[in-house]
């Protein structure tokens, strides 16, 4: 029995969605930085999945190193961008310094973590945002999946910021998850300059898991107005590492 045009046609176009949503998922996030975007399996950030980003250490300075750098990744795609958090403390000033305008941020307030993984999963299904971030201390392995899914469906780019209030939350960012990669931001004393002043910040930036790519550890300069980091004029060698550590190594799945 042959189907009617009609259930044909929307059998296409269920299948065209499906096949779109996949491509979506596909596409990555260039940094702009050979050394990063060689290190990545699709030669950046890969949309769809989720990936992680927390501060190096105990530095007052780490954890804005860090959240700077998620908005830089933000501030380079188009189109709106989802902040879910529980504490009402980012300074939205300093996102547009690094190229996030205000106009473009949906800030959520939740009431604690759970909501702010919830309100994150929603975003993502929905596919309004192109990019979702969510600040969490603790994640397990279900609600990452669960993330993972949620981006798959419409290719939006979800990062969670790792970030806690007491020192013994650090050893949460090591836990397995679900993530497509990890970063570790930790920031660095800026560059001298030759007059009175403040040079351009620098990150030392770890790539330390990546799926199907391998780890960096690289000395960056700041997210500038645009977003995107740079490598200072006055490293030659490119690398944070001593010499004998600065081979690639393959990263864990």
């Amino acid at each position: 029995m042959t189907a009617p045009p009609d259930d044909i046609e929307s059998l296409r176009a269920r299948i065209d969605r499906i096949q779109g949503g996949r491509r979506r998922a596909k596409s990555a996030l260039a940094f702009g930085v050979e050394a990063l975007d060689e290190r990545l399996p699709e030669g950046g950030l890969s949309r769809g999945v989720t990936h992680e980003i927390a501060g190096g250490g105990q530095n007052a300075g780490d954890g804005p190193a860090a959240a700077l750098f998620a908005a830089g990744i933000a501030a380079r795609t188009r189109g709106k961008v989802l902040w879910c958090l529980s504490r009402p403390d980012l300074f939205a000033p300093a996102l547009a310094q690094v190229g996030l305008a205000p106009d473009r941020v949906i800030y959520v307030e939740a009431k604690d973590e759970k909501t702010v993984l919830a309100c994150m999963e929603e975003g993502l299904a929905h596919g309004g945002p192109v990019v979702v971030v969510g600040e969490v201390a603790r994640l397990s392995m279900t609600a990452s999946r669960r993330l993972n899914l949620a981006a798959e469906k419409t290719g939006c780019l979800a990062i969670l910021l790792r970030r806690w209030s007491r020192p013994n939350e650090t050893v949460e960012v090591g836990r397995p998850t679900a993530a497509a990669t990890r970063w570790r931001i930790s920031a660095s004393p800026a560059a001298p300059l030759p007059v009175p002043g403040i040079g351009r910040a620098r990150w030392r930036v770890e790539l330390i898991r990546c799926r199907g790519g391998t780890t960096a550890d690289l000395e960056l300069e700041a997210c500038d107005e645009t977003g995107r980091l740079a490598f200072p004029s006055d490293l030659s060698d490119r690398s944070a590492a001593p010499p004998a550590e600065r081979a690639p190594r393959r990263a864990s799945a």
